[in-house]
C-alpha cells in the first residue's frame, strides 16, 4: 500500500477530465469491429493475432487531438480500451468456434447459428471482465513496480508521447491504405500470384513464400527470433517430413489417406501430403507445445492464484478516490451468477448445468492466471492455447464419464472451451488496459464499462464475420487453415472417439519434446510445423526486415523511433488487409470475385515475376514509413 501512496498518475485523482464521451464510444466501437474482423481473418490464416491497443491508441490520439482539436488523454484511453476488446474477443473465438463449422461439413453436427456464436462470445467476454474486477487492486495497484504489464505500459507511453501523434496516426492509416491496394491486386484482381514456390525434380520438398502484407507484418511485429522458429518448423515439415513420406511410402495407402502416397503426390504435390498427413503431425506438436507451456507455468500459476486470492480477501471493495473506483462488487457477483445461469438455460448454448459449473471454475481460475501472467511476460507469451487444451481435455473426459458422448458431447465441449478461451483472452486484455489507465490516472469503473461496450460490439460482429469467411472459402482450406480450431477439434475427437491417426499425432508430440529439450520455444516452432512453409517464409521475411532495422547504425532514440514507426505501419497493414479480406469474402459470396478476376489474361511467368515485384514494393513501403520517414 505504501507504493500505491507514492505513485502519482499523469492525471491526478482529484482532477476530472472527459473519459466516456459520445466521440470516444463511437470511435472505440468502430475500432473494436475493425480490429476484431481483421484479427479474426489474420488468426484464421496464420494461427496468430496481434495486439490492437497501440494502433488504436495512436488513431484515437490522431482523431481527438488533431482533427477534433481536443486535449483529452483519458478520452483517447477509453477509445483504445473499447477498441482492443474486439481484437481479444476475436482471438478467443477463432481459436475454437470454427471447429463447429468443420463438424457441420462432416455431417457430425448442425452448423452453429449466428445467435449461438454471438451468445458464446458475449458471455465469455463479459465473464472475462467481471472476473478481472476484483483482481484489479491486487494485481495492478498493489503490485505496481513488480508486474510490468509490457503492452499496457507501452500503450501508456504512446498516449503520453502525444506531440508526434498526427504523424504517427498517418503512419497507421498509410499502412491500411497500402495493404488494401496490395491485397486487392493479389486476391481481388489476381494479376499476380499470392505465393511463389520452387521445387527440385526428383525431390518431393517444396520451398517458397507468400507475398501478403499482413503475413509479412506479423513477422516484423513478432521479430526475427519468433519468425525464425516458425520458419524452422516449416522447413522441417516441407523439406524433411514430406520428402520422407513420399520417398518411403510411395506405394503405400496410409490412413487417413485413401490413395497410394505416390499417386497422391503426383496429383496434388506437396500440398496434398501436407493436407493428409503433416497437419496431424503439426497438431500433435501444437498440443504438446500448449501442454508443455502450461506445465512450465504451473509453479507461477499456483503462486499467482494463491497471491491474488489472498490480496482480494484483504482489500477494501471500494476506494474513495476517483482512480480507485471499480464496478461495485454486488453488481459484479450478480452479473457472474446471471451469466452462469444463462450458459445453462439458454437453448442456443449446448451446455448442461455441469458444463456451466466447469465454465465458472475454470473461467475464474484461468482469468486469474491470465491477468497476472500477462503482467509478467506480456500477452504474446500468455499460454492461452495451453489453458484451452487443458480445459478441453478435462471437460471432454468429464462429459464422456457422465454419459454425454458423440456429437452432443463434442459440441458441448467446444462450447465450454470457447467460453473459457475468450475469458482468458479478455482477462489478459482488460489487465493491460487497466494498467494503462492506472499510469494515466483513468477511472477504472469507466474503463471496465468501456471493455463491456467493446465486447458487446465485437460479439455482435464476430458471428457474421465467421459466417462470411466460411461461406467464401471454408475453414480448414488453404485460404483459411484455422490451425488452432482444427487442433481443438482433433483433441475432442481423439478423446471422444479415439479415431485419430495417433501415429502421426505422436510423431508431432515427440518433435515438440525434442524442440523443448534443445531450448527452442515450442509453440512458434509447432505452429511452423503445422502451417504451409510459404506462409512461414513470408513471416520470416518480415522478421529479417525487423532484424535489419534493429541493427541500424543510428542513435538509440532514433533507432527506437524507426522500429516503432515500422510496427505502427505494419499494424495498419494487418488491419487494411483484414478489411479487404472481408470485402473479398463478400465478393466471393455474391459471385463478384469472378467478374474482377483478371488471372486468365496474365501468363504464369509474368504473374510470378509480378509477385516478386509486388513483394518488393511491400518491403519498400515498410522502409519508406520507418527508415525513410521524414521526422521533425
Amino acid at each position: 500500500m505504501e507504493q500505491q501512496k507514492e505513485f502519482k498518475p499523469y492525471i491526478p485523482a482529484e482532477k476530472i477530465t472527459p473519459e466516456i464521451t459520445v466521440a470516444s464510444i463511437v470511435m472505440g466501437i468502430i475500432l473494436a469491429v475493425v480490429f476484431g474482423a481483421a484479427n479474426a481473418y489474420l488468426g484464421l490464416r496464420v494461427g496468430m493475432t496481434v495486439s490492437a491497443s497501440i494502433p488504436a491508441a495512436v488513431i484515437a490520439m490522431g482523431v481527438i487531438r488533431v482533427i477534433m482539436r481536443k486535449n483529452s488523454i483519458l478520452e483517447s484511453n477509453i477509445v483504445q480500451t473499447v477498441g482492443s476488446a474486439g481484437e481479444s474477443l476475436a482471438a478467443g473465438a477463432i481459436f475454437t468456434l470454427p471447429a463447429l463449422f468443420l463438424w457441420a461439413k462432416e455431417g457430425i453436427a448442425d452448423k452453429p447459428g449466428i445467435i449461438e456464436i454471438t451468445l458464446i462470445a458475449l458471455i465469455g467476454g463479459l465473464l472475462g471482465v467481471f472476473f478481472m474486477v476484483p483482481l484489479r487492486n491486487a494485481l495492478i495497484v498493489k503490485e505496481h513496480g513488480i508486474l510490468p504489464y509490457p503492452e499496457g505500459t507501452a500503450c501508456a507511453e504512446v498516449l503520453l508521447a502525444g506531440e508526434e501523434v498526427g504523424a504517427n496516426a498517418s503512419t497507421v492509416f498509410a499502412g491500411m491504405g497500402f495493404a488494401a491496394i496490395f491485397k486487392f491486386i493479389i486476391d481481388g484482381l489476381k494479376v499476380v500470384a499470392g505465393e511463389v514456390s520452387v521445387s527440385v525434380k526428383g525431390f518431393a520438398g517444396e520451398i517458397g513464400t507468400q507475398i501478403y502484407p499482413a503475413v509479412m507484418s506479423v513477422g516484423y511485429i513478432c521479430g526475427p527470433r519468433i519468425s525464425s522458429y516458425m520458419f524452422a518448423g516449416g522447413v522441417l515439415s516441407w523439406m524433411v517430413l514430406i520428402p520422407m513420406i513420399v520417398l518411403f511410402g510411395s506405394e503405400i495407402v496410409l490412413y487417413p489417406g485413401t490413395t497410394p502416397i505416390g499417386e497422391m503426390f503426383a496429383e496434388g504435390g506437396a500440398s496434398a501430403i501436407w493436407g493428409s498427413y503433416i497437419r496431424y503431425i503439426g497438431a500433435g506438436a501444437l498440443a504438446a507445445g500448449g501442454i508443455i507451456s502450461l506445465i512450465k507455468s504451473l509453479p507461477l500459476i499456483v503462486t499467482t492464484f494463491a497471491g491474488a486470492m489472498k490480496s482480494v480477501a484483504g482489500e477494501k471493495v471500494q476506494d474513495h478516490l476517483r482512480t480507485g473506483r471499480d464496478l461495485s462488487m454486488p453488481v459484479v457477483i450478480v452479473a457472474i451468477v446471471i451469466l452462469t445461469l444463462l450458459v445453462w438455460v439458454l437453448p442456443a448454448i449446448p451446455v448442461s448445468l455441469l458444463g456451466a459449473i466447469l465454465v465458472v471454475v475454470f473461467g475464474f481460475f484461468f482469468a486469474t492466471v491470465s491477468s497476472r501472467m500477462v503482467g509478467l511476460v506480456g500477452s504474446s507469451n500468455n499460454p492461452v492455447s495451453g489453458m484451452s487444451i487443458a480445459t478441453l481435455l478435462i471437460a471432454t473426459l468429464v462429459l464422456k464419464m457422465t454419459g454425454m458422448i458423440g456429437a452432443k458431447g463434442m459440441v458441448s465441449a467446444i462450447a465450454i472451451g470457447s467460453i473459457i478461451c475468450i475469458v482468458s483472452a479478455i482477462a489478459g486484455d482488460t489487465s493491460q488496459d487497466l494498467k494503462t489507465g492506472y499510469l494515466l490516472g483513468a477511472t477504472p469503473k469507466k474503463q471496465q464499462i468501456g471493455e463491456i461496450i467493446g465486447i458487446v460490439a465485437a460479439a455482435l460482429a464476430i458471428g457474421g464475420t465467421l459466417y462470411l469467411l466460411d461461406s467464401a472459402w471454408g475453414f480448414g482450406s488453404e485460404e483459411l487453415a484455422a490451425p488452432q480450431a482444427t487442433l481443438m477439434k482433433m483433441i475432442i475427437e481423439g478423446v471422444m472417439e479415439g479415431n485419430l491417426p495417433w501415429g502421426l499425432v505422436f510423431i508431432g508430440v515427440f518433435i515438440a519434446i525434442v524442440a523443448e529439450v534443445v531450448g527452442i520455444p515450442v509453440l512458434p516452432f509447432a505452429i511452423g510445423v503445422y502451417l504451409p512453409v510459404q506462409l512461414n517464409a513470408c513471416i520470416m521475411v518480415g522478421g529479417l526486415v525487423r532484424l535489419c532495422l534493429d541493427k541500424l547504425n543510428r542513435k538509440e532514440e532514433e533507432k527506437k523511433a524507426i522500429v516503432s514507426d515500422g510496427i505502427l505501419f505494419c499494424s495498419g497493414m494487418i488491419a487494411g488487409e483484414g478489411l479487404v479480406g472481408i470485402l473479398l469474402a463478400l465478393f466471393a459470396v455474391f459471385g463478384i470475385d469472378k467478374v474482377i478476376d483478371l488471372s486468365g489474361f496474365v501468363p504464369a511467368t509474368v504473374s510470378n515475376i509480378g509477385s516478386l515485384a509486388v513483394f518488393a514494393l511491400v518491403i519498400l513501403s515498410v522502409l519508406k514509413f520507418s527508415v525513410w520517414k521524414k521526422r521533425s
